[in-house]
């Protein structure tokens, strides 16, 4: 009878983990082997597409920012619909009608015209 070294013995759990992706299976991380160069224009723009989209999770997610001294926060419509902007204190100033990626369309109504506002999310400044 010959004695087996280095033998893991795996539960059924353990397997079904590592069947499902769950656990890697020789504990290897998502590592390529190599060094990332984080000046590519590749890492650039990851890091810009990141910087865009955390911008814009905070002006969805309703943080207030600064404009002119003044704060303003985004309040989102009923059933997901777009919202309007209002200041610190609650009033309404502005319905938004487009949110892109780094561009917020705004308008309201001054004295029967239709003002457009148009937000550049970076240039803004939030308030933590």
């Amino acid at each position: 009878m010959t004695k087996l070294t280095n033998v893991v013995v795996l539960d059924e759990k353990a397997l079904l983990a590592i069947a499902n992706g769950e656990k890697k299976f020789d504990n290897r991380l998502n590592n390529t082997g190599r060094p990332v160069n984080k000046k590519s224009a590749r890492q650039t723009r990851l890091a810009k597409q990141a910087l865009y989209a955390s911008l814009n999770d905070k002006f969805k997610s309703g943080i207030q920012f600064k404009i002119n001294n003044q704060t303003y926060k985004y309040s989102q419509g009923d059933n997901g619909d777009l919202g309007c902007i209002v200041d610190g204190i609650g009033f309404h100033q502005c319905n938004v009608s487009y949110i892109g990626r780094t561009k917020v369309k705004c308008y309201s109504f001054t004295l029967g015209k239709k003002v457009n506002v148009e937000l550049n999310l970076k240039t803004l400044e939030f308030v933590s």
